[in-house]
């Protein structure tokens, strides 16, 4: 069976990455191959990245309150590079009012502070698992 691959990614101006390596660390910790992009990342650079390491998803990481314009721009991005298949996710500093809203844009999880990794990673293997599976030939 192929690995699941993640690119967890910091977009625009927000330094602060601690919830995303927890994540990614979590991910790789149950098998899960995650590439972590670093900090301010633009919408184009993340999803050059998912194309470029053939992700099955992206996990956004967003505390700037920027989470309406950065998500919807790289599900933009993945349309025009005809890439809808990779699924787009995240968390963060994320109001409740606006889940619903990023959900209808394409959005396939939000997951607000205090989340556990424990439920991110389950998310992750039902969500994906069949998806990594289709990839081997």
């Amino acid at each position: 069976m192929s690995n699941i691959r993640v690119i967890i990614a910091k977009p625009g101006l927000d330094g602060h990455d601690r919830g995303a390596k927890v994540v990614a660390r979590a991910l790789r910790d149950a098998g899960v191959e995650v590439i972590y992009t670093g900090l301010h990342q633009t919408p184009e650079q993340i999803v050059a990245a998912a194309l470029q390491e053939d992700a099955d998803a992206i996990g956004l990481s967003i505390l700037s309150g920027s989470h309406m314009t950065q998500f919807a721009r790289v599900l933009e991005l993945l349309r025009e590079r005809e890439a809808s298949d990779i699924v787009v996710f995240g968390g963060g500093i994320i109001p409740d009012a606006d889940i619903a809203e990023l959900e209808s844009m394409g959005v396939a999880k939000i997951f607000t502070p205090g989340a556990s990794t424990q439920d991110i990673v389950q998310w992750v293997r039902e969500t994906l698992g069949d998806k990594a599976s289709s990839r081997v030939s």
